[in-house]
């Protein structure tokens, strides 16, 4: 709820703050008719409609998890973003089509000294609320309020454009007010494409950050009788609500109450630093035995000379049965995943006749 308050706030300052701009920008625009100026001030009222829809994302993001949405509404947020990303790339449409009227119907601009002040203080506003909104953005972890202050920061730049084009207007009497149109509409239309791209991506879906990922691996591995933790796994359900699975290697002989007690307190942990909910699950582990310590070695040995082959984990030998499981890590690059675990079960069957070995194929999910 905190978070919900913190990111409504920020963005009623960004409304307040645009709405102003909006109104200074519109009149010396048209009393200049300086076609840069409202642009400037057409992109400033597009940012006020974003930060509006950045609360009603964050206020129905923030709805409490119910039977038809048992993991929350957090996405919401993401899809508050791709909606801002529309915003941003109608508004590049409509000021490249008035820009390149512009060019073809040229019309000379009347700057004057308080027009020029009024831009002038413009570009500072836009600045330091750009970097106040992106400071925001990044503590809340609002992709929303970071595609903003990023926006707004640039928005500071293409004001201070405008300032040079009215320099050389006055200096050379050159109208250039189009073809800085022009390169303003560009620059809306790919920051609109990046927030629409980088939306979608966390829609669909992201690479676990591999820092993250390093750093929960440290603290699992740092529990007693945990010899290693693999196919970690993580959902995210919007920037506060984060589920996944992780599992970890642990010795055959460990009882299910020992078991049991040491994934609790892993979970426990896991929540505790990192606000992420975690299922353990577990592999077992007898490579204490020479004979299958060779074993995995000599399996270890064969997937490193595969550059297919990103990690071998979860070896486990039955010698009653004579049969030995283990997962493969093969890389996205690789043609047939399928083709590489055969070629690395051959070779292991060669090496171990005796043995019957069964294979699982994992995705690269993560680091």
């Amino acid at each position: 709820m905190d978070r919900e308050k913190s990111i409504v706030k920020v963005s009623i300052v960004g409304i307040v703050v645009n709405l102003v701009l909006v109104a200074f920008k519109a009149f010396v625009g048209f009393v200049t008719g300086s076609i840069a100026v409202i642009l400037d001030a057409v992109n400033n009222l597009s940012d006020a409609l974003s930060s509006v829809i950045t609360i009603i994302g964050a206020k129905l993001a923030g709805r409490a998890p119910d039977k038809k949405h048992p993991y929350g509404h957090g996405r919401i947020e993401y899809l508050s973003s791709v909606v801002i990303a529309v915003l941003v790339l109608l508004a590049g449409l409509t000021s490249f089509k008035e820009s390149v009227e512009k060019i073809l119907h040229p019309a000379a601009a009347n700057y004057t000294t308080a027009s020029l002040i009024i831009i002038a203080a413009a570009v500072l506003t836009k600045y330091f609320l750009g970097r106040y909104v992106s400071r925001q953005g990044k503590k809340l972890n609002s992709q929303s309020l970071i595609a903003s202050g990023a926006d707004a920061t640039f928005d500071a730049v293409l004001s201070l454009s405008t300032l040079v084009a009215a320099a050389i207007s006055l200096l050379f009497h050159l109208s250039v007010e189009g073809y800085l149109g022009v390169i303003i509409s560009v620059v809306i239309l790919k920051a609109g494409m990046e927030i629409l791209m980088e939306s979608i991506g966390s829609i669909i879906g992201l690479r676990v950050d591999s820092d993250l990922v390093g750093r929960m691996k440290e603290t699992i591995c740092g529990f007693d009788h945990v010899h290693g933790a693999y196919d970690l796994t993580l959902h995210n359900y919007g920037p506060e609500r984060i589920m996944g699975s992780v599992h970890i290697e642990v010795d055959d002989v460990l009882t299910a109450r020992e078991i049991h007690y040491l994934t609790r307190r892993i979970s426990a942990k896991i929540y505790q630093e990192f606000g992420i909910i975690l299922t353990v699950g577990i592999y077992a582990s007898n490579t204490e035995d020479d004979e299958y310590a060779a074993m995995k070695e000599r399996l270890e040995a064969i997937a490193e000379d595969n550059p297919d082959v990103l990690q071998v984990h979860a070896f486990y030998a039955d010698k009653e049965r004579h049969m030995v499981t283990f997962d493969l890590v093969i890389s996205f690059d690789a043609e047939s995943p399928q083709a590489v675990s055969e070629a690395v079960t051959a070779q292991m069957k060669s090496e171990f006749p005796e043995y019957v070995f069964y294979p699982v194929i994992d995705t690269d999910v993560s680091d």
